[in-house]
């Protein structure tokens, strides 16, 4: 439990300061970068996996039809994610982004009522109806709908279910994801080189490092979140899950001078209070709960 509370806050940390490094690759097309995470941290886990001699074990686990499966979805919704954030972060939609993670703590638990038929306490409806109806507000006051936060968050959160009834452990959860994305990121990544678009080694040598680094700095946290939600409860994950959208709002505000219109503000404030309330009823509720028997 206390390994997986430092996992769960590294990982969140770590994921906390990404709008600095994606930025620093805003001259890459998304599709592009989307690419280079898959590939390098597919050669990036795969070389862990057999500096730890666990390749036979991982074959072995991953003979199951059943196994393929679960992860192709895991996999789908990962790569979804990816590509929505680092579009939108390099687009100039850092605080937009951190709407998404604000509100998917609330998505999952709505996903395990809608899907494992949990039940929600009657106070719990309140921050959930709170975050609808701060989205809604948000909706009309951008005079769009924020689909960028929507994206993230339902990406996020059944990736986050799936890694949380899935068998396998985060080594070879994360390595089966990114194999499985492997081979369409590599045949992308080689058209564009093919048609003269591809950005590695054509840019400066910062750039290519870079883009070799994101499999490091995309699978370690990753490695730690999956650690995290195999060792600590759901609840647990999705309160530390503040610390990373707590960063991307304020590296958006006062790092890159994102503009927060009082509109704009209105409609985080109430997400905000949804999140209060939603944390401030789960610890009653535990307070509540009687000791267990020794």
């Amino acid at each position: 439990m206390n390994k997986g509370f430092w996992y769960a806050v590294a990982a969140y940390f770590t994921w906390g300061l990404f709008p600095m490094y994606w930025k620093a690759l805003e001259t890459v097309p998304a599709l592009q970068l989307l690419g280079h995470r898959i590939v390098w941290s597919f050669v990036f886990m795969l070389i862990l996996l057999l500096a730890l001699r666990q390749g036979k074990a991982f074959l072995a686990e991953i003979s199951s039809p059943r196994i393929l499966l679960t992860y192709s979805v895991a996999a789908v919704f990962l790569a979804v994610n990816w590509l929505t954030y680092v579009w939108a972060v390099n687009a100039g939609y850092i605080v937009e982004t951190s709407l998404g993670y604000f509100i998917n703590p609330l998505l999952s638990m709505l996903l395990g009522v809608l899907i494992l038929h949990e039940n929600l306490r009657p106070f719990q409806w309140i921050p959930v109806g709170l975050a609808a109806a701060g989205m809604l507000y948000l909706t009309f006051a951008y005079g769009y709908f924020p689909w960028i936060g929507l994206t993230l968050a339902v990406s996020f959160g059944i990736y986050g279910f799936v890694q949380k009834v899935a068998p396998l452990n985060s080594l070879h959860s994360v390595t089966l994801e990114t194999l499985i994305l492997f081979l369409p990121a590599a045949i992308y990544l080689t058209a564009m080189e093919i048609t003269g678009g591809g950005a590695f080694l054509h840019s400066d040598w910062g750039i290519n490092l870079l883009l070799i680094g994101a499999g490091v700095v995309t699978t370690i946290p990753l490695l730690m979140f999956a650690a995290a939600t195999q060792r600590i409860t759901l609840f647990l994950i999705g309160v530390l899950q503040y610390i990373a959208p707590t960063m991307y709002f304020l590296i958006g505000v006062f790092v890159y001078n994102e503009k927060i219109t009082p509109e704009r503000l209105t409609g985080f404030a109430i997400i905000w209070l949804a999140l209060i309330l939603f944390a401030v009823e789960g610890y009653l509720s535990r307070r509540g709960e009687p000791a267990p028997a020794v």
